[in-house]
């Protein structure tokens, strides 16, 4: 009978795959023991039982050529591994967005509690381990979720209900208009112009060849941008986590793609404005812009 996973060597499986990420391991990397225990802050028995775990998730194979220990049997940078080409049920690095946006439809529908293991969310959704490490650290990156004290993921609290998301688009309709006329505004003009190349490239029709999660970083982007201008850490902080807690609700309220091209146009206007001075027409401009998406938003799902 095999010996129980404890929670430790669950922890070590994910952060000796983080290590490899970092390191730009490659294919045939090899996995030194003691190294590995050495980084890692414990003995080589745990880091010994993570090792053969991420063999069995097909991670790291026996080194083939008769020496003990294990080698690197794919390249973690994109989450790519020989076994993960050929699982039935696992999903490729270019389904990593669809793991990711099912476990986020799964938190809004309550069906995820607060706190998981990485274990149970590569039974639930077919992933190696690797590419368990890849979609946890989207989910840190993007606010709604981080490393649990011990092992394990916990979420973050995000906007779930109908009231909610109404109240984060009057929270935006007062806040985003106010920053451009903050005494001292002053945006970053190349950043500013960046974006708006962005927006433009979206209404030109790419709003029909990117990803959901893409579209809102790239609008919650360009917003983010505009209020960076007012120079007051407050405000700027306030808008960006507001875009944190709505990022999963704003999912399932996505335009449809020539609604969406319509918004994307009005930020590239926005951006003119704002780079030619006019503030005061900028800020009225992006007050009804706000209202109309607010309306179009709350009236889908």
């Amino acid at each position: 009978m095999s010996r129980p996973v404890t929670p430790l060597v669950e922890s070590l499986r994910a952060r000796i795959v983080e290590l490899l990420r970092q390191d730009g391991a490659v294919d045939g990397t090899r996995l030194v023991e003691r190294a590995l225990a050495e980084r890692l802050g414990v003995s080589r028995t745990p880091v010994r039982s993570a090792l053969a775990l991420l063999a069995q998730d097909g991670v790291v194979r026996r080194d083939d050529t008769g020496r003990p220990g294990y080698v690197l049997a794919g390249d973690v940078l994109t989450g790519d591994t020989t076994a993960a080409a050929s699982a039935p049920g696992s999903v490729g690095a270019g389904r990593l967005d669809e793991a990711y946006l099912a476990i986020a439809t799964d938190r809004l529908d309550g069906v995820l509690d607060d706190r998981i293991t990485e274990r149970a969310l590569m039974r639930r959704y077919g992933l190696t381990s690797a590419q368990v490490t890849e979609v946890c650290r989207r989910i840190s990156e993007e606010g709604w979720g981080e490393p649990a004290p011990g092992y394990g993921w916990r979420f973050r609290d995000v906007l779930t209900s109908p009231e909610s998301y109404a109240h984060s688009h009057r929270f935006r309709a007062v806040v985003e208009p106010a920053a451009l006329l903050e005494p001292g505004y002053r945006v970053d003009v190349a950043a500013l112009t960046a974006r708006r190349a962005e927006q433009a490239a979206l209404a030109d029709g790419g709003v029909r060849e990117v990803s959901v999660p893409e579209l809102f970083d790239l609008n919650s982007r360009f917003h983010e941008t505009l209020v960076a201008g007012c120079g007051n850490p407050f405000l700027v902080d306030s808008v960006a986590r507001v875009n944190r807690l709505r990022r999963l609700l704003e999912y399932r309220k996505t335009l449809e793609p020539d609604r969406a091209r319509v918004r994307c146009t009005e930020h590239v206007e926005l951006a003119d404005l704002v780079v030619a001075g006019r503030l005061r027409e900028a800020s009225e401009f992006l007050a009804g812009h706000l209202g109309s998406v607010a309306a179009e938003k709350q009236g889908n799902g």
